[in-house]
């Protein structure tokens, strides 16, 4: 079960020029901005630039999918014929991320949140 997508990251080679570009689009300042990633939010949604997203495979946008049990999500695409990309992994704080290539060479991002 998903609770849709809500994030998006972006991987960008110049952090301080995707950075001006995405604070221009969204009006507002980020609320994160580290070296390894810059997070705004905007109508309900997350959007992430990613300097280090080309060093992990990411070869554009990828939409992150709100999920309830990652690691069943996760063997459920790769039992579906998905590629793996990312295995599942703590992003800081609990969150969670993995991500996979479908036949058509898409990626798809699977994101949990922390419960509790």
């Amino acid at each position: 079960m998903t609770a849709g997508v809500t994030t998006i990251i972006y991987p960008v080679k110049d952090l301080d020029r995707a950075k001006a570009l995405f604070s221009a689009l969204l009006a507002t300042e980020p609320y994160a901005d580290e070296p390894y990633y810059v997070g705004y939010k905007d109508a309900g949604q997350d959007v992430g630039l990613d300097p280090n997203g080309h060093a992990k495979g990411m070869t554009g946008p990828v939409p992150y999918w709100h999920v309830s049990d990652i690691r069943a999500t996760h063997a459920a695409l790769l039992a579906a014929g998905a590629e793996p990309l990312q295995d599942v992994h703590d992003v800081g704080g609990g969150r969670l991320i993995a991500s996979v290539k479908d036949a058509d060479g898409n990626l798809v991002g699977l994101l949990q949140d922390p419960t509790g």
